[in-house]
C-alpha cells in the first residue's frame, strides 16, 4: 500500500494521514502547480487551529499561497527541515515532505475529505 492510498485530501489541495498524531501536508498537484518552492512559513508547536484556518504560508517562483488546516487540532510537531530547505518539497511532498503533525480535536473532521483517488478524479 502506497502513501497516497492512505491519505485523505481537501479541495484546497492539503492532505491528511489519519493517526495519532495526524500528518498534514500539501498534495503533489499543489506542489506541481506552485512550481519551484522558495519559502515556507509553518506554525509553532502548541498552536491550535480549527478546520479551514490558515496555518501556513508557502511561496514559489510563480505564486504565494495560504495553506489551510484540513482538521481541527493542536500542532505537536513541525517539519522544520522544510523551513530551511523548502525546495525539497518539489522532490517529495509526501514521505519526508509533510508539514505538521496534529493532535486531532474532532474525528468528524475527516468525514468530508476525499480519498486520493477521488481527489485525482476531481482534478480531471
Amino acid at each position: 500500500m502506497s502513501f497516497t492510498d492512505k491519505i485523505l485530501c481537501t479541495k484546497s489541495h492539503e492532505y491528511v494521514l489519519k493517526g495519532e498524531p495526524a500528518i498534514v501536508g500539501l498534495t503533489d498537484y499543489a506542489i506541481e502547480q506552485l512550481g519551484d518552492i522558495v519559502f515556507l512559513e509553518l506554525p509553532e508547536i502548541g498552536d491550535e487551529f480549527s478546520k479551514g484556518d490558515t496555518f501556513a504560508n508557502i511561496e514559489s517562483v510563480k505564486a504565494a499561497s495560504e495553506i489551510y488546516m484540513p482538521i481541527s487540532g493542536k500542532i505537536v510537531e513541525v517539519n522544520s527541515a522544510l523551513v530551511d530547505a523548502p525546495e525539497s518539497l518539489n522532490e517529495d511532498c509526501f514521505e519526508n515532505g509533510w508539514l505538521v503533525k496534529v493532535e486531532a480535536a474532532n474525528a468528524d473532521d475527516y468525514s468530508d475529505l476525499m480519498t486520493y483517488t477521488d481527489y485525482k478524479e476531481e482534478l480531471e
